[in-house]
């Protein structure tokens, strides 16, 4: 049996570890647990009208989305953790229709996008109470994920089929044709590692002679735990503008996110990024004093991106056994289970085509 060492636990790590062949592969996967993205984010699942020319990262996104019914039931993700309650888009009157144009037209390849509804102002706000009322678009195939609760079911399930999971940092070398994980001068021997270690990928592969293109960028989002009990059944709503609005059960409610360039890896909650997000949602809240009353706290992570904002994913050099996945940026909800499940089927030995989803390796990894 060969040994496996994934470096990260965000969503890719976790996402390839439960779908290893645990017949083929003893599986060790370590994660710091600071800084991590999918820990701190919680996303919309819902990229059908991105205008983003990238056509590699809309087939990628399109099937990512579409991976997630074969997701909730391999890995019986409840609502806690995943739900399809639709996505309301808010964009000026004289864009909606426009946008409904685009949307009817991306249907008819997509079917998974469900309904497409312009919806009325007061639809909107029976749809959400919270709202105003405002024309918005609905999709009803939008969902909505929490990465928190993804990672900590996911790390059960793989727990529960012998993963071990080692909550440190590591630092990797090449012995032959085998490579060492060494964990607080603790050396173990392994056949293949994968590193999904999000922008930390660069600094990994750095002593292994490789020049990674990526670079981290912090995220903050704001947690409300409100009264609101029925705010499970509620869409999430892209506002008119970058936040997001994303109602979870029992009152929780997040605002989202940032996009910090310079901070970085600097995971300190600041009051900047709190007024930016709420300056911009309180205007779509139709009581947003009383809103604002409720407690709250900060999600704060680091994103990984690449010069021309797409992932990769696969094999660093062809027969390596060395393995990499990074650069998901704020799509990661959407694509980084489907990129986990691609790279466990190339492992355990029954690869699929993956040309369409990305440029080649070397565009963002080369050999120094």
């Amino acid at each position: 049996m060969k040994k496996v060492a994934i470096i990260g636990g965000g969503i890719i790590g976790m996402t390839l570890a439960n779908y290893l062949d645990p017949e083929q592969f003893q599986v060790t996967l370590y994660d710091s647990g600071v800084g991590q993205a999918t820990k701190a984010s919680a996303g919309i699942i819902s990229p059908w009208l991105s205008k983003r020319r990238n056509k590699k990262w809309y087939q990628l996104a399109k099937d990512g989305a579409a991976f997630f019914p074969q997701l909730v039931a391999d890995f019986q993700l409840d609502s806690t953790v995943y739900q399809q309650t639709g996505t309301l888009i808010f964009r000026k009157d004289e864009e909606l229709e426009a946008l409904y144009d685009f949307a009817k037209q991306r249907q008819i390849e997509t079917p998974e996008m469900g309904d497409v509804q312009l919806l009325s102002e007061a639809e909107t706000t029976a749809a959400l109470p919270l709202l105003k009322p405002r024309k918005s678009l609905k999709i009803s195939g939008g969902g909505k994920l929490d990465g928190q609760a993804y990672l900590t079911r996911l790390a059960q399930t793989a727990e529960e089929k012998g993963v071990r999971i080692i909550h440190t940092n590591v630092r990797i070398e090449r012995s032959g044709e085998q490579f060492i994980v060494i964990d607080n001068q603790q050396h173990t021997s392994v056949d293949i590692v994968i590193v999904t270690a999000g922008p930390a990928l660069k600094n990994l592969l750095e002593p292994l002679g490789y020049q990674v293109d990526i670079r981290p960028q912090k995220g903050q989002l704001l947690e409300f735990e409100t009264s609101h009990q029925l705010s499970h059944s509620w869409p999430v709503v892209m506002l008119d503008g970058e936040a997001d609005f994303i109602p979870f059960e029992n009152g929780k409610i997040l605002i989202g996110a940032t996009h910090e360039n310079e901070a970085k890896w600097d995971l300190t909650p600041t009051t900047a990024a709190f007024d930016q997000l709420w300056n911009h949602a309180q205007d779509f809240l139709i009581d947003p004093d009383t809103f604002k009353k409720s407690s709250y706290t900060f999600r704060v992570g680091t994103r990984a991106y690449t010069s021309d904002f797409a992932p990769f994913f696969g094999e660093v050099e062809s027969q390596t056994n060395l393995f990499a996945a990074s650069g998901l940026g704020s799509s990661g909800l959407t694509v980084g289970p489907l990129i986990g499940y691609l790279l466990a089927q190339q492992i355990n030995g029954t690869p699929q085509q993956t040309e369409h989803y990305q440029k080649p390796m070397t565009t963002y990894i080369q050999k120094m």
